[in-house]
């Protein structure tokens, strides 16, 4: 089976990376060069366009920034989705809006090919160990078919239920976890600023009920100072943004969603789109005149749950 996979950034990167780890023939595509070349030179193979990508291959992933992205290499001028074939498989893996999704699912069903949505949430080093989450939208009989793919990429599987049910999840999930940054941006400097040591500040928010992934992970980028989280700014207001359309399309009152989304849109304007998101912190430090960092933080990126072998479909209740 001959997998494509069309962008190769900070997550689509990993993900094919792990494709090519586990033995699978891989046709790649990219609008950076040097990125195709390091991937052809890892043994996969170049495409010159998504339509000729896709007219070599059984399954198409794609992995890109903005729904606009994904819908520009499926129907722009050299796009896949006029080739798509019956039994063929378009895995839709980007952070996109549902609307997008039942778009152009329908148009794939068209095509008689098959559609399926399948959001990644974990992040990127876990992305590049196999380790991430994976929430796959579309028919059973269409999850079971692309899961053994699904579980070369992720630790854990959920079928979400019918096409638009996984790329509203995944939304909600990244809001979350841009609640929980900008909670522990204001936790940290506070006690930063209160004189308390932030190693110890860490652990403390680690053992307790205050803990959370994001905390196990993105503090550390933080107390470490590279706040290099490989997400920028941009991508967390696109994301945040899909979520409260969502909230308003449903008529649900949100208060602290749309204060999410002012804070980083001031931030895009203070520090840049291509900021990375941590650096959210900058609002609380900067008027303060102090940094909040620790020490002994690791350069990268450390991921401490154990390495275990296989993977778990997790079971939709």
């Amino acid at each position: 089976m001959r997998i494509g996979f069309i962008g190769l950034g900070n997550v689509g990167g990993k993900l094919a990376g792990s494709l090519l780890r586990n033995g699978h023939a891989v046709v790649v595509r990219d609008l950076h060069p040097a990125l195709v070349a390091e991937f052809v030179a890892r043994g996969a193979t170049a495409a010159d366009s998504p339509r000729e990508l896709a007219e070599t291959v059984d399954i198409v992933i794609t992995c890109l920034p903005s729904p606009a992205a994904s819908a520009a290499v499926a129907e722009g001028p050299d796009g896949f989705l006029p080739v798509l074939r019956a039994g063929q498989v378009w895995m839709e893996m980007s952070t996109t809006d549902y609307a997008e999704v039942l778009r152009l699912g329908a148009l794939v069903e068209a095509q008689g090919a098959l559609f399926m949505e399948c959001p990644v949430s974990g992040g990127c080093h876990r992305a590049e160990t196999g380790n991430i989450s994976i929430f796959a939208g579309g028919p059973r009989e269409g999850f079971e078919r692309v899961l053994p793919v699904l579980t070369t990429l992720g630790r854990r599987v959920l079928h979400t239920g019918p096409l638009g049910t996984a790329s509203r999840l995944k939304v909600m999930t990244n809001y979350l976890c841009t609640v929980h940054l900008v909670a522990l941006a204001e936790a940290l400097t506070t006690c930063k600023a209160v004189g308390l040591d932030m190693n110890t500040t860490y652990e403390a928010i680690r053992i307790s009920s205050g803990n959370s992934f994001v905390h196990e992970t993105e503090s550390q980028v933080i107390l470490n100072g590279s706040r290099d989280i490989n997400f920028t700014m941009d991508l967390v207001a696109k994301d945040i943004g899909l979520f409260d359309d969502l909230a308003r399309d449903a008529g649900v009152a949100l208060e602290m969603s749309p204060l999410i989304v002012r804070l980083f849109d001031e931030a895009r304007a203070t520090y840049g789109d291509r900021e990375f998101s941590p650096n959210i912190i900058r609002r609380y430090e900067e008027p303060l005149g102090l940094k909040v960092l620790g020490t002994g933080f690791p350069a990268d990126m450390v991921d401490d749950e154990p390495e275990e072998p296989g993977y778990e479909v997790v079971p939709r209740r």
